[in-house]
């Protein structure tokens, strides 16, 4: 497939009812060993990306390197590759908008772009998030790909469970202001009561992002609440250490 086909092919999977299951990446090969399993897409987890080559998550991997490894994974398998690119390594829309049009060129056709101030507090105003995702729009339509911008809202992901119903007037909010800046799906981490998830999947025409943890509804419940794409973040990775940590130490005999 051309990038072109494969970012037509990454929105057409994202369907309500039948959510997309992304089993989150870091590198090339681990980009291979799940295409091999059948996934459908891949997609990278920031905090998997930077601690795999040594950094903590946050924006402290170097661009360059984010770009790097876009540029390996995206040619390493023949299937849409949707990257986390975090705040978009820039807080101005201009300078945002030339860090797109870099991901674009190695050859992605989607990303993550979260409205948490990166190495600040809080999140942007809606306004100014918004803003930011039409930049993104913007360069986009330049270059001639529809890029699948997942929008995440950071607003369950640091307040208390127990309090979200209590956020839920500003998380939908937010899922109007930026389906009307231009982006192509919601991604709300930290929520997992399935009567929210239910809620925000009602309110909003565009597709819904559910996070899988502990705790979280099964992918067979997402479903029935109208999700339309499940992540996995760090699980992937972590799992996958902690197989590598228990072979090396039965090999070593510690």
């Amino acid at each position: 497939m051309t990038q072109f086909e494969k970012a037509q092919a990454f929105h057409a999977l994202h369907q309500a009812g039948n959510p997309l299951v992304l089993y989150n990446i870091w590198d090339a090969g681990s980009a291979k060993a799940v295409a091999e399993a059948g996934a459908k897409a891949i997609a990278t987890g920031s905090w998997s990306v930077a601690t795999s080559q040594g950094y903590e998550d946050g924006e402290k991997l170097p661009l360059d390197r984010v770009i790097r490894t876009a540029k390996q994974i995206s040619a390493a398998v023949d299937l849409p590759v949707s990257i986390d690119f975090e705040g978009g390594y820039a807080k101005e829309p201009e300078f945002i908008a030339d860090n797109i049009a870099r991901l674009i060129a190695a050859g992605a056709v989607g990303l993550n772009f979260e409205d948490r101030v990166v190495g600040g507090d809080g999140l942007f105003s809606q306004v100014d998030q918004a803003h930011r995702i039409a930049a993104i729009r913007g360069v986009a339509d330049e270059t001639g790909i529809p890029l699948f911008i997942n929008a995440r809202t950071d607003v369950f992901l640091k307040a208390d469970p127990a309090k979200h119903a209590d956020h839920m007037k500003e998380a939908t909010d937010r899922c109007d202001v930026y389906a009307e800046a231009g982006a192509s799906g919601i991604f709300i981490p930290g929520l997992s009561d399935p009567d929210l998830i239910g809620r925000i999947c009602a309110h909003t025409k565009l597709p819904v992002n559910a996070y899988m943890k502990e705790g979280a509804p099964s992918i067979a419940e997402m479903a029935k609440l109208g999700v339309a794409r499940i992540s996995h973040g760090p699980a992937p990775y972590r799992e996958a250490m902690k197989a590598l940590t228990e072979r090396a130490a039965a090999f070593y005999g510690s």
